[in-house]
């Protein structure tokens, strides 16, 4: 009786650890996941280092733009401080050609009064 007590348990033992490991079928599927996962983050990977290339891009394009910008607001103080030298340039021509007006005025009445 002790005998075959011992081989029933020694039965159901042995049947529990081979109902508890894993079948070939179960390590393809775990294998499949492990697949798709690593696939998944490789794809991410790509993705990301599309990204930090266009956001380069992007900021180098900025920066170009940026520097455009700034030789723009050059070249118009520029151009302002050359009109404001035309317009003081001009102002004193005005008073010159005013100064000889009133000197030629002066002379043609004095001529005038003799």
């Amino acid at each position: 009786m002790k005998k075959s007590l011992f081989l029933l348990s020694m039965m159901l033992v042995i049947g529990t650890l081979v109902m508890g490991c894993a079948t070939t079928g179960d390590l393809e599927k775990v294998q499949a996941q492990q697949k798709m996962s690593d696939a998944k983050a490789d794809q991410a990977v790509k993705d990301a280092q599309a990204a930090k290339t266009s956001a380069d891009a992007a900021k180098v394009k900025a920066d170009e733009v940026s520097a455009r910008a700034d030789a723009a607001i050059k070249a118009a103080e520029e151009r302002e401080k050359a009109a404001v030298e035309r317009e003081k340039m001009a102002a004193e021509k005005a008073q010159v050609a005013e100064e000889k007006a009133k000197k030629a005025e002066a002379s043609f009445e004095k001529s005038m009064k003799k």
